[in-house]
């Protein structure tokens, strides 16, 4: 019987909250979902440690865009690993490329380095690695415990080719975790065809303000992302029923 694993990708306290209460195993915690998430504020680290039971993974992301770093930018993320591991997080989420698509396997050996005792999971920047296979290798002698990934696809559903491949080939000397696209209506079919054991989602859904008054004039939205309770309970029931 495989026991799975469902990460929640957070991008504020409430929806870490909303999956905690919702049965989700672990949070990815990151700020800005338009840039595909960065690093959270020291102030949203520290009351979400507070406040979860469950385990908390910050990404550290200087930045969107690519994944080729500034000695600045690096400065940066070895100092937010620091404040994780000083706030008692379980872990962090990483990911550098060098400018030929391979993994800047030294800076990351040093970000797994400064980690320590936390673990680590190298993240999508995995998807735009020039070659996977060499990628895992790197990733695996680098010392991460996992491997973020939609098969170098859009989405995770588009790169179970891969994503099943890389399982095989990883061979339990680290995880591969689907993520991208993953819903409560594919989670079967995606745990079926890649054989993997954990899975990440945002699980999110646009949030209505509640504010009462609401300036017309500036003519700007102000829904907000935030994690779905109903659909976090979805995808748990449905790798309930493949674990059973």
């Amino acid at each position: 019987m495989t026991d799975y694993t469902l990460e929640i990708c957070a991008f504020n306290l409430s929806s870490a909250l909303i999956a905690q209460q919702s049965g989700a195993d672990r949070i990815e915690l990151c700020a800005s979902p338009e840039e595909g998430g960065t690093t959270p504020s020291p102030g949203l680290i520290r009351t979400a440690r507070e406040l979860l039971r469950i385990q908390l993974y910050p990404i550290i992301r200087p930045r969107g865009g690519d994944f080729l770093y500034s000695d600045g930018e690096y400065l940066t993320m070895l100092r937010d690993v620091d404040y994780c591991k000083q706030t008692g997080c379980n872990g962090v989420v990483i990911g550098l490329l060098k400018k030929d698509g391979s993994i800047d396997k030294e800076r990351c050996a040093r970000l797994v380095e400064a980690a320590y005792p936390m673990g680590v999971t190298f993240h999508r920047a995995f998807d735009w690695a020039i070659n996977p296979y060499e990628a895992l290798e790197d990733i695996i002698s680098i010392g991460c415990e996992r491997i973020l990934s939609s098969g170098q696809r859009p989405t995770a559903m588009e790169g179970t080719d891969l994503i099943d491949q890389l399982v095989r080939a990883a061979d339990e000397r680290i995880v591969i975790m689907p993520g991208a696209g993953v819903r409560a209506s594919n989670i079967v079919a995606l745990a079926e065809a890649t054989g993997a054991s954990e899975f990440h989602t945002s699980a999110r859904l646009k949030q209505a303000s509640a504010m009462d008054y609401v300036n017309a004039g500036m003519k700007e939205e102000q829904s907000f992302t935030e994690a779905s309770e109903e659909e976090i309970k979805k995808i748990k029931e449905a790798l309930a029923g493949l674990s059973g």
